[in-house]
């Protein structure tokens, strides 16, 4: 029996790597008319971090600064996202692949990935992955090889291509 792709988790950093991997998530989405859930987790601060922060700012501010920046990185990845279906728009008839909806987080990465997976039905994650240092040629980043490793579904793993 062949797979299913009704529902891609598409995982973003909204980094420039990010930015290439969803070229595959908006590809298969298109191929498969398949709904895209795109996710984007803030990392969490460290407690000594937060109490500082916290207790500088206060409960009130604290709040709306977390309301501001959640609402922030929503328009930043709508604003890419309408940019992204210009740009493609030569090579796909049109931006025919539906997103299903924008969900930011704040977690561990890997963690809120695979939790978004399951609560999503998601039949797909895709994400980027940068190496760091002399072995980039061999590993993948952190958040990427925690969530492959755990993953209960296939994970597409997008590296950017080296400028030549």
């Amino acid at each position: 029996m062949l797979p299913q792709i009704k529902n891609i988790l598409y995982a973003t950093d909204l980094s420039e790597n990010a930015r290439y991997a969803y070229n595959y998530a908006a590809s298969l989405g298109q191929q498969y008319g398949a709904r895209i859930t795109i996710l984007h987790v803030i990392e969490k601060l460290t407690a000594e971090t937060f109490l500082q922060i916290h207790g500088y700012v206060g409960e009130e501010k604290w709040k709306k600064l977390q309301e501001e920046k959640q609402a922030d990185f929503i328009s930043t990845i709508k604003g890419r996202l309408s940019n992204f279906c210009d740009e493609i728009s030569n090579e796909i008839d049109a931006c025919t692949f539906q997103v299903d909806k924008i969900i930011v987080k704040e977690g561990i990465a890997a963690d809120e990935i695979l939790h978004q997976a399951d609560l999503n039905d998601a039949d797909l994650i895709i994400m980027g992955t940068r190496g760091f240092g002399m072995f980039k040629e061999a590993l993948m980043g952190g958040t990427a090889r925690r969530v492959v490793r755990r993953s209960t579904i296939p994970v597409m793993v997008v590296r950017l291509p080296e400028k030549t």
